[in-house]
């Protein structure tokens, strides 16, 4: 059984986990209307990989007693200056769930729920890929700069991710 505080950690977390499907869905659209299939693509990814996290996240707290109570998901950003600037903020988002996880560890920590930490553990370590993931390309839209060639080849490049559904916990 999961104690009430881990409950609406958990809870809290799944909102910030769909808001984080929200707001890639939103990028997805922008990139969409800059008609670049490959950063479409990719946030098509970002998508599927932020919803498979909210509904591990779900399923865990069936799992262990808790009740799923959904919250409102805020409304996303919807335009940006850029491809560059979208990934600057793709970084400080994932570096934000990273904090959000962490806290979410903290808790568990705190309540002594080895089975919390060791279900997080898996969440936190896809963090750490997520953030050196999202870096590699705002490093190569910061190298590219104003070059709409270069932006093109990584374009098409983005286009080859694929999703993977992951296996949580």
């Amino acid at each position: 059984m999961i104690t009430e505080k881990m409950e609406q950690a958990f809870n809290e977390q799944i909102n910030k986990e769909l808001f984080s499907e929200y707001l890639y869905l939103s990028m997805q659209a922008y990139f969409e209307r800059l008609n670049l299939a490959g950063f479409t693509n990719w946030m098509s990814v970002q998508v599927q990989e932020e919803h498979a996290h909210a509904m591990g996240m779900y399923n865990y707290l069936h799992e262990r007693g808790g009740k799923v109570e959904l919250m409102a998901i805020d409304k996303p950003q919807t335009e940006w200056e850029s491809p560059l600037d979208v990934f600057k903020h793709v970084l400080e988002h994932e570096q934000y769930v990273t904090s959000r996880i962490n806290a979410l560890m903290d808790i568990a920590e705190n309540e002594k729920d080895r089975a919390a930490l060791s279900f997080l553990d898996w969440y936190l370590k896809e963090q750490v890929e997520e953030e050196n993931t999202v870096s590699g390309v705002l490093a190569k839209l910061e190298l590219i700069g104003d070059d709409k060639h270069a932006l093109l080849l990584l374009d098409k490049d983005l286009e080859t991710r694929t999703f993977v559904a992951p296996v949580i916990g």
